[in-house]
């Protein structure tokens, strides 16, 4: 039984989203890239403006994850109908899952995944797939633990720098 509440974000949690987002981004990546592109990609990727337009298409849904009332964590998720890179019309991409530095190690981040598998299942998804950095040996170790497998590779660009993502996926 999973010890996180999980919400479904509207516009209303915009801020809550926006604040988290940028937080969890920063600490996972700052030390590993330059101040500029994590700038711009902050300022790109997680503005007002982009994650409303995100909250809204009917593609995507973002989730927040509490722990009690903490807000802890959160991740997005692309179903089929626009997908970056399209395995089957059974697939959802996880493109983002974060846990606050802080509650690392404690089985959260296995509790949001398997509220993720709850969100697919209800949705007859049968696989998952996910995008990860190369560099993210944590991340990288802890998908792996979760069954999933690395199927191809793609750049991902953050800022003006080029990098190298694992596409990993799991059958469910």
């Amino acid at each position: 039984m999973s010890q996180l509440n999980i919400h479904k974000v509207t516009l209303v949690d915009i801020k809550e989203l926006q604040k988290i987002s940028i937080e969890t981004f920063s600490s996972t990546y700052s030390s590993l890239n330059s101040e500029e592109n994590m700038k711009l990609y902050v300022s790109e990727s997680l503005s007002d403006f982009q994650l409303m337009a995100e909250i809204r298409s009917s593609s995507s849904e973002f989730y927040l994850a509490y722990k009690d009332s903490c807000l802890i964590g959160y991740c997005k998720l692309n179903f089929p109908d626009k997908r970056k890179k399209p395995i089957d019309n059974n697939s959802m991409e996880i493109e983002r899952i974060y846990l606050l530095e802080k509650y690392h190690g404690n089985g959260y981040g296995k509790d949001l995944f398997e509220s993720i598998i709850e969100i697919a299942g209800a949705r007859n998804i049968d696989r998952v797939w996910l995008g990860v950095w190369s560099k993210n040996t944590i991340a990288i170790k802890f998908y792996k633990k979760l069954g999933f497998i690395k199927f191809d590779q793609h750049l991902f660009k953050l800022g003006k720098d080029e990098q190298l993502d694992y596409l990993l996926e799991l059958t469910i």
